[in-house]
Order: structure tokens, then C-alpha cells, then sequence
């Protein structure tokens, strides 16, 4: 989000890193008509987002993808079959984050429904044991006697650990989504829709995303056999853990395909209904959220950052034992933990914050007579390893560069957490470096968008100048330029609650599949500073009659508050603000600009 002034350069102060600029999203004429949309601003949102059928808008579960699409599965339902028959011990090595928190409650709330006798979780702490099944963490697993490990959100990438874990005579199911290395793991089975020659159409499916598809074909396997009707045991509605799959998809940023959709809106709907686990109504209410009105952004915004606390300030398990719990006193009291966390981690990301601001700042000073380099990476001895992840995604957002962020690990080894821009894969970007440089990473990996990697501090600038190297090689000027995209103009007539409330229910929407953002021109008439850093605008459309509020988050420093005045550019999401029972249509601002009188 950019507050700029006619003569604004680079500017800490306001929250101004690169050039931001607003384009419209092409809306192909040819789509306008087919999609099925009967709503003519939902028909030009749709065709924006390619959606070409009515069939595309539909989100019943019978939409979903067949599980027996993806490969292994046939060989991991036969190694959990027979560990649910046999009466087998199960160890569920989650992750610590939201996806693998809510991978995590998945595994162990549907292998119990399953009949499964002996469930039982680990989650690594990554302050002791780091990301992953690795060796270590094995033998913190064997400690409870497993005959099979299930891995969830992870594993593709643990070689070392399942290796040690079958040294020991355990068994390895490895369920992940993140890509695969050069070399699988030597796993019993794998699941991993991201895997060489996996013909899974969705590539976008989450951690928990994947192991909701491995019950689901459990079940049915468990289904032919006779399991249920000899055992006396009800066949489980598996649909009852969607909320879990919603949570975890949105949390986790994938895009939201055709599949994602209806995983998310399914998950969505349980949630209004009340009909999801004590935890996410706890969730709920320590973030003042009501269910009836949840969205998709309310899961990333709302919940995911609470449960994703207990992982960055301390362990997992906390979350993964609120969304666990079905004693709804139980939930209440780790949510109000969680949201401590929350705020503490707030607290924490806002110093580090200024400290790669000014960092960043003096990197680009015009006296030095060179210009920000392709890609920063940001260190410092202070940072809290946990918190490097968000570092990286607002410093991201905020220059419109490839970010990563390091902390101190110990032993002289620093974690990276980093972000990338479009157009650029930050986890092959990291791969080619490491193909070129074959000393300077310890491990690495991850997606697209977003990976993990370890290196010795001493490495840090030649990893930085390698990094870099590369990175101006893939990218042009262009590509670091930031882009909000706009789906055009709102007439004054939709600039009510009537239209908000539509785009609400015109969802999901979510990465793939962004929620409409819209530009126009208004006039300033009043302007003032909320919550310290927030800026509460009324606003009228240029000609217009009406008068709106708009709220633009982050984009006030304390210190140096700006005024805004006069015409303005805005690029905003239409979204309804509750308050004390009233609803009213308020614009989110997303960016604003000043326009010449």
C-alpha cells in the first residue's frame, strides 16, 4: 500500500518501498456471457478469472476430484488399512505451522473415526529439532514404540530421516505438497500430488489438503472390505473435517483452484452452521468473529495467524491441542493463550519491522550511488527465528522484491525464510544457486512463492551475491515494479451494502482467485489516524453524491503521520464493516495515490 506524494521517492516513513501502480485485469468479452453468473458485475468478475462454465461456480463435494487420481495412494491405504485392522500403533510427524496443525488434527481426528486404536501426534519443535522428519525427531518418535509414521505436510524432502525411521523397523507414509528434490525419500508409500509423474490434475492441494484426500480413500478402502459392518462401527462423515481443510488451505496461501474452492467453501459452511471443532469457535471468538459471517479472509487473517503463534513463539502442540479438544472450556482457554501469542508476536514483528526497514533504506541510498539490489537478504542477530517468515513476507510486499529473512539457529548456522514476486520460483532459485555453489546451502526447500533454507553465518554474503546474481538474470525492472490489479471501476449504484454483501458470498476468494479489487477517483472529506498505525477516510466519488468510509490498514507511522487531502486514486475491496450490529459498506484500501487537481 503506497500514501505518495507528487515528489515522493523511496520513503521508510510512509511504508513506501518500490513504485506501485494500478492495471486492470483483462476481462475477456467471450467469457462475460458463458460463466453462468446471472449478476452482470459477478459475470465480469468471473471472466476476469477465467472462469469459462456454470459447472466452474459450482462447489458441492461432488465436484471434488477423485482420491484414486493420486499416485500412492493405492499403496498408502494398504499400509493404514492394515494398521487399522491390526490394531497397530500410528504416529502422526506434523509441521509447525497452520497447515501442518490443522494436517495434524485431521490425521488423528479421522484415523480415530476410522477405528484406529493407538493415534498418536508429534510436531517438532523448530527451535530444537527444525522443519521435518528428520533423524533427531526420529528418535524422539521411537521413544513411543510406532509401527507406522505418517508424515503430514511434510516429508518429501526428509531422505536422512526415513531412512532412520526404517532402520528402526517403522514403517514410513509421507503425505506433503511441497515439491520434490532430485531424490525421493525410500518412504513405504507416498503421497504428493507435486511428485515426478503424478498425473493428480490439482497441483494446489495444501498439507491438509492432501491427507483429507488419504482418509478419504481409507475409508472407502475400509468401506469394501467390511471393516464397518463387522466391527459394529458407524461409517464416519468424513465431511465433518472440513473446517480443518479450509482453515489449513487458506492458512497456507494455495492457490484456490476448482478443487481448493469447494474444499474451502464446504469448510466455510460447517463453520457458519457452528458445525466444526470447539478450537475454531474459540479461534473465532478470541479474534471477535462471528461464525454466521465467516469468510475465507477471516480463516487467513483471523485464525491462521493465531494458531500459526504457538509455532513461531513456542510449540505447535498447543494449537494442534486446541483444535483437538472437543471440551469447548478447554478450547476457550488455549485460543486466549494463542491470542497472547499473537499479540506478543505482533510486538516482536514490528521491531524487527523497522530494523529491516531502515536496513533496506540504507541500502538504496542515493549518496551510494547503486540501486537495490534483485534480492535482499536480511539478517540480524537479534531477529527471533520464528517471526523471519512474516519479516520477509511484509519487507516483500512493501519493496516488491524477492525477500530472505535470517535468524540465528545456534552453532553458527543461520534459518532463512523466504518470499518471492511473481516471476520468480524462489525454491528453484534457491536450487540453482545450490547447483552452482554446491557448499554454501546446508538444506533448502519449499514452493513457488514461499521456501526454508539453512547456511553457515559465515556463508551469508556469498550466498547474498550469488543470490543476487541470479535473481537479476530472471527478472526485469518491470517485474519489480509493484502492481496492484484492479477489476476496473465500480459505478456510484454499487457502492452499498447490497453490492459488499454479493461480493461476500460470491466467494471463496483467495490466491489464484483474488478477491475484486476496484479503482476510482474520490474526494478526501475527512481524514484522521485510528489504532496508531491506521488511517479511517471519509470519501465521495469524484462527481459523485454519496458518501463513503474507507479504512487504509499499516500506513501510518506514529512518529510522522501524513495528511491526505484533495483528489485521491484508491484502489479498494468492497467489504462490509460490522460494528455494535449495524452493517454499513466501508472500502478497504488497498492503495492510494494523489491526483493532480
Amino acid at each position: 500500500m503506497a500514501f505518495l506524494a507528487p515528489d515522493a521517492g523511496l520513503d521508510v516513513v510512509t511504508g513506501v518501498g518500490a513504485q506501485t501502480h494500478i492495471r486492470r485485469r483483462p476481462c475477456p468479452d467471450a467469457l462475460l456471457t458463458c460463466n453462468g453468473a446471472e449478476h452482470p458485475l459477478l459475470r465480469r468478475l468471473y471472466a476476469a478469472r477465467a472462469v469459462q462454465t456454470p459447472e466452474e461456480l459450482a462447489l458441492g463435494l461432488d465436484r471434488l476430484l477423485p482420491a484414486t487420481l493420486l499416485l500412492g495412494m493405492d499403496r498408502a491405504v494398504a499400509i493404514l488399512s492394515e494398521a487399522v485392522v491390526e490394531g497397530r500403533r500410528l504416529l502422526v510427524v506434523g509441521d509447525f505451522d497452520a497447515d501442518g496443525a490443522t494436517s495434524c488434527a485431521v490425521a488423528v481426528r479421522a484415523l480415530r473415526a476410522l477405528g484406529a486404536v493407538h493415534v498418536d501426534y508429534l510436531v517438532p519443535n523448530r527451535f530444537e529439532y527444525g522443519y521435518g522428519l528428520t533423524p533427531e525427531i526420529v528418535e524422539v518418535a521411537a521413544e513411543r514404540r510406532p509401527d507406522v509414521l505418517i508424515t503430514v505436510d511434510n516429508g518429501i524432502s526428509s531422505l536422512a530421516g526415513v531412512r532412520a525411521a526404517q532402520a528402526l523397523g517403522i514403517r514410513v507414509v509421507v503425505t506433503d505438497h511441497h515439491l520434490a528434490g532430485a531424490q525421493l525419500p525410500g518412504a513405504d508409500a507416498i503421497v504428493n500430488p507435486n511428485q515426478p509423474g503424478d498425473g493428480f490434475p490439482s497441483k494446489c492441494l495444501a498439507g491438509v489438503g492432501v491427507i483429507f484426500y488419504v482418509v478419504l480413500a481409507l475409508r472407502a478402502h475400509l468401506r469394501t472390505a467390511g471393516w464397518f459392518e463387522r466391527t459394529g462401527r458407524p461409517e464416519p462423515n468424513l465431511a465433518r473435517f472440513l473446517d480443518l481443510v479450509a482453515l489449513g488451505t487458506v492458512a497456507d496461501v494455495v492457490p484456490l483452484d476448482a478443487n481448493n474452492r469447494v474444499l474451502v467453501d464446504q469448510g466455510i459452511r460447517r463453520i457458519r452452521a457452528r458445525a466444526c471443532c470447539p478450537g475454531i469457535l474459540a479461534l473465532l471468538e478470541a479474534a471477535r468473529r462471528q461464525p454466521e459471517r465467516l469468510t475465507a479472509s477471516d480463516l487467513g487473517f483471523a485464525i491462521g495467524p493465531r494458531l500459526n503463534a504457538a509455532g513461531r513463539l513456542e510449540d505447535m502442540s498447543l494449537g494442534i491441542e486446541c483444535l483437538l479438544s472437543d471440551d469447548p472450556a478447554a478450547a476457550r482457554s488455549m485460543a486466549a493463550r494463542l491470542d497472547e501469542l499473537n499479540r506478543e508476536r505482533r510486538q516482536i514483528e514490528q521491531t524487527m519491522r523497522l530494523q529491516a526497514e531502515q536496513a533496506v533504506a540504507a541500502l538504496a541510498l542515493p549518496e551510494q550511488g547503486e540501486a537495490l539490489p534483485a534480492a535482499l537478504c536480511l539478517y540480524d542477530p537479534g531477529w527471533h527465528q520464528g517471526v523471519i517468515g512474516i519479516l520477509a513476507s511484509r519487507i516483500k510486499e512493501q519493496w516488491h522484491r524477492p525477500v530472505i529473512a535470517f535468524a540465528p539457529a545456534g552453532g553458527g548456522e543461520l534459518k532463512g525464510s523466504a518470499r518471492s514476486i511473481p516471476g520468480l520460483h524462489i525454491r528453484d532459485a534457491l536450487d540453482a544457486v545450490a547447483a552452482r555453489h554446491p557448499a554454501l546451502l546446508s538444506r533448502f526447500g519449499g514452493h513457488a512463492m514461499a521456501a526454508g533454507l539453512s547456511l553457515a553465518e559465515a556463508d551469508l554474503p556469498a550466498f547474498r551475491a550469488a543470490l543476487a546474481e541470479h535473481v537479476q538474470a530472471q527478472l526485469t525492472p518491470e517485474d519489480l515494479t509493484g502492481v496492484v490489479w484492479s477489476d476496473g471501476a465500480l459505478d456510484e449504484c454499487h457502492l452499498d451494502l447490497h453490492t459488499a454483501e454479493l461480493l461476500r458470498e460470491a466467494g471463496p476468494w483467495g490466491q489464484g482467485f483474488p478477491e475484486p479489487v476496484f479503482d476510482g477517483v474520490f474526494e478526501v472529506v475527512s481524514s484522521r489516524v485510528v489504532g496508531e498505525r491506521h488511517r479511517k477516510l471519509q470519501v465521495r466519488p469524484r462527481g459523485g453524491s454519496c458518501c463513503l468510509e474507507a479504512i487504509a490498514f499499516n500506513t501510518v507511522d506514529p512518529d510522522h503521520p501524513s495528511e491526505v487531502a484533495g483528489a485521491v486514486r484508491l484502489a479498494y475491496r468492497l467489504d462490509v464493516n460490522e460494528y455494535r450490529g449495524l452493517c454499513r459498506a466501508q472500502l478497504v484500501v488497498e492503495h492510494l495515490e494523489p491526483v493532480a487537481d
